[in-house]
């Protein structure tokens, strides 16, 4: 039997190289020559450098850049296997839980350090990316990453505008004189899940700015700074839209990474997936593990175990998910591809020892073990 693994990261207790290794461990107590591949498994967020990086013969790096704030803070990022890819989280360099609640403020926090990390990886010779933009602290319209890679955000004396969407207010000109050379050689994958435009009532500032710690007068200026700079791109590039789904991520970001890099905007599971080359590995498989922390009602909605089932069903092959918990909604799983899910809790007790790493791991071997039973048994 040949077992396919891809299952997201149990938040807080295990990565998806370590669920998938669990899973594995547990299938092979029952059926100890079966072939079981574990292949790793993200949405574009949170744990994405990791799982990709890892799962794919990388290595991780680290560099010291500006932080949100304007501080140096490490950063990891990754390097796959072919050393031509860099994985990117945004939120490494740029993101709001490098910053205090009470310091919370788009008017000042920067993406420069995002720009940064690119640089550092393109010395290193890679020239595609794979970015993640979810969980940043900033609202900059991505000037702060722009004016890392060279780009002229001039005011009017023509020197460069200050860090944070107050740099926005100050813009005069633009220039790429000063673009580091072998950003034409780049290509960026960019992991966008939302569909905001830039500005408006579904903007970057209006929807996102709040948990940033933007006022409502904060939201009203950053939105008028963030239309004229998206005027003056336009009168340099002509494929800056600022209506366009997505432009409005993390701050303006996708509208930066748009405008002024070879980007496009994907969905992060799917560009996991194509990355991952997870449909070569289940064509012949007999069963496909996925998975993630919690199984709900949101999961349908392009979460990651979706798409890992997406991909079976055009094989026509079974898939078994395995979760932290599940919610009494997540019946709609059933509907989207995902034949059986199980819960792999196995007594009641505080979410602390649930959640612990060993007790997680020890819970998902003892669980797929007794499933991978009862498979063995109706062979």
């Amino acid at each position: 039997m040949k077992v396919v693994i891809a299952i997201d990261s149990l938040k807080g207790s295990l990565t998806s190289l370590e669920a998938g290794d669990a899973i594995r461990q547990g299938i092979l107590k029952v059926m100890k020559d079966a072939e079981v591949i574990v292949r790793p498994l993200a949405d574009g967020g949170e744990g994405t450098v990791e799982a990709l990086t890892l799962g794919m013969n990388g290595h991780l790096e680290s560099v010291e850049v500006t932080g949100p704030l304007g501080k140096k803070v490490n950063c990891a990022y990754g390097i796959l296997g072919d050393n031509k890819t860099a994985i990117v989280e945004m939120s490494g360099a740029a993101g709001i839980t490098l910053v205090e609640e009470s310091e919370r403020n788009p008017l000042i926090t920067t993406t420069y350090g995002v720009g940064e990390v690119i640089c550092d990886a393109i010395k290193k010779g890679c020239r595609h990316f794979i970015v993640g933009l979810g969980g940043s602290a900033t609202n900059d319209g991505g000037i702060g990453m722009l004016q890392a890679l060279g780009y002229g955000i001039l005011d009017k004396d023509g020197n460069q505008v200050c860090f944070g969407a107050n740099g926005l207010k100050e813009i005069e000109s633009l220039s790429d004189e000063n673009v580091i050379p072998e950003l034409k050689e780049c290509d960026f994958r960019i992991a966008c899940d939302v569909t905001n435009p830039l500005c408006g009532e579904q903007g970057s500032g209006a929807i996102y700015g709040p948990q940033k710690g933007a006022t409502p007068t904060m939201i009203m200026q950053m939105d008028k700074w963030l239309a004229y700079y998206a005027a003056l791109s336009r009168e340099k590039y002509s494929k800056a839209n600022p209506n366009q789904a997505g432009v409005g991520a993390a701050g303006g970001m996708g509208f930066a990474f748009l405008t002024y890099t070879n980007a496009v905007l994907e969905s992060g599971i799917q560009i996991v997936l194509d990355e991952t080359k997870l449909e070569e590995f289940v064509q012949d498989a007999d069963i496909v593990v996925t998975g993630e922390g919690r199984l709900d009602g949101q999961t349908v909605m392009g979460k990651a175990p979706i798409g890992v089932a997406d991909i079976a069903k055009k094989f026509d092959k079974k898939v078994i998910a395995f979760s932290g918990a599940v919610t009494e909604d997540a019946v709609a799983c059933n509907e989207h591809g995902i034949d059986a899910f199980f819960p792999i809790l196995r007594s009641v007790g505080t979410l602390q020892d649930a959640m612990d790493s060993e007790n997680a791991r020890n819970n998902m071997i003892a669980t797929v073990e007794q499933v991978f039973r009862l498979i063995q048994s109706c062979k």
